[in-house]
């Protein structure tokens, strides 16, 4: 396989690593190349990224490396979140918003065990609203993000903790979490549309 080719697969690595990241001995794996090899080409990929003035970059965090947006681009990215928007959540950022909310500190691989799908965008989307927050880092291996709703979010549905949130139910059969799931998220979505 060509170098090249090798650099374009560790992008799509990195890229669907999204914010956890990937280590070195994980591309050298997949790619079933040795971790030197993997470290020269990243520092090329790396490189490329700065000599092109791209607007993101490579770096590396506790031995896994991932992709940031650049710190002197932050002002634009302030301007975004504070734009307006009209548009509401999704029915995927909803039920995210609540398994964060419930089961909170909480990471991504959880939440998206629990829905049985990506929420990677879900994520971002309740982030830039400020409904939640990064809120730690999980022990363990990759020490994985941890998230947690705000206190935006708190004041935006009236609740001084949340201890206040509604009690799941314990005994349920599948027509009432239906049900009940509809009715939490129609409330959910009437107070999102008044966030904007």
């Amino acid at each position: 396989m060509k170098e090249q080719e090798m650099k374009a697969i560790i992008e799509g690595l990195l890229f669907i690593s999204g914010d956890e990241g990937i280590e070195c001995k994980q591309i050298a794996e997949v790619l079933e190349i040795d971790k030197k090899k993997v470290k020269k080409l990243i520092q090329e990929l790396a490189a490329d990224y700065k000599e092109q003035n791209r607007g993101i970059q490579l770096v590396e965090y506790a031995e896994s490396y991932q992709y940031t947006t650049k710190p002197e681009h932050a002002e634009y990215f302030k301007r975004l979140v504070d734009l307006p928007s009209s548009s509401t959540l999704s029915q995927a950022a909803l039920e995210t918003l609540a398994i964060v909310a419930y089961r909170q500190p909480i990471t991504r691989v959880e939440i998206e065990e629990i829905r049985g799908v990506k929420s990677e965008k879900a994520l971002q989307t309740l982030i830039g609203k400020m409904l939640i927050k990064e809120v730690g880092r999980a022990e363990g291996p990759g020490r994985a993000i941890l998230y947690g709703t705000t206190k935006y979010f708190l004041e935006q549905f009236g609740l001084k903790t949340t201890d206040e949130l509604p009690p799941l139910k314990e005994d349920f059969d599948e027509q009432s979490i239906e049900q009940e799931a509809d009715l939490f998220f129609e409330r959910f979505q009437e107070k999102i549309g008044d966030l904007g």
